[in-house]
């Protein structure tokens, strides 16, 4: 099941899922997992059939773009199409709060996947936590 985030625990599990991905498996800081779009941002969560969460994503407006970050998939969910139904959910969200242009930094080895949902990389490689990203947009169209 796949929803948008309401409720502060449904928050909860959203950081979980980040605790664990980002600052447990790819050793990122707590100090620039969390930061200062936390309650600003609108989230969406992803959990099995045991009402466990396994994904999360997040977005946020920058310059009329839907800014797409902080996704992230439990390693005993990776490889189920979760994360890919997770991005279809959060566009559609997205798209129905009049967004059609999408932006994101992409880690360099998860370029393929977001490429599969029709995002093109632009720009130079950059840094990001001391991970080497690219920027990606799309235009949404339904």
């Amino acid at each position: 099941m796949i929803k948008t985030v309401e409720t502060e625990q449904e928050y909860q599990d959203v950081l979980f899922v980040r605790e664990t991905v980002f600052i447990d498996e790819q050793g990122v800081s707590r100090d620039e997992e969390i930061d200062e779009h936390e309650h600003t941002a609108q989230y969406v969560i992803a959990y099995n059939d045991d009402q466990q969460p396994i994904a999360t994503a997040r977005f946020r407006n920058v310059e009329g773009s839907a800014k797409v970050e902080r996704v992230a998939v439990l390693k005993s969910a990776r490889g189920l199409g979760i994360g890919k139904q997770l991005m279809q959910y959060l566009e559609q969200v997205a798209y129905e709060q009049g967004y059609r242009h999408f932006k994101l930094g992409a880690q360099t080895h998860a370029i393929p996947f977001y490429e599969s949902l029709g995002y093109h990389t632009y720009g130079e490689e950059f840094l990001d936590a001391g991970i080497p990203h690219y920027h990606m947009e799309k235009h949404l169209t339904f």
